[in-house]
């Protein structure tokens, strides 16, 4: 699960990332921008489980506006509170 991603995974996921609110987008692109070459299945899983959410909820939780359980249960993993908080990192 450790194994890097290709890039033809990493095309895919990168336009399933593509959001409708700006912020999120802002978020993504900068995810994508540092993480692309070493993002590995685990993560790439974990980010496309958070792409799931609604846009407004996805914002939320980037912001820590809410928590992962408050917008939903199972996504409170350890996978994605560490992809969680690689988009959240500043630049």
């Amino acid at each position: 699960m450790d194994e890097l991603i290709d890039e033809r995974v990493l095309s895919k996921l990168r336009w399933r990332c593509r959001r409708g609110l700006l912020e999120n987008d802002l978020f993504i692109e900068r995810f994508f921008n540092r993480f692309s070459s070493t993002l590995n299945v685990r993560q790439a899983q974990a980010l496309g489980a958070l792409m799931d959410l609604s846009d407004n909820d996805l914002l939320d939780v980037q912001l820590a506006r809410k928590s992962l359980s408050q917008v939903d249960a199972q996504l409170d993993t350890e996978d994605v509170r560490e992809v969680l908080k690689m988009l959240r990192e500043p630049l």
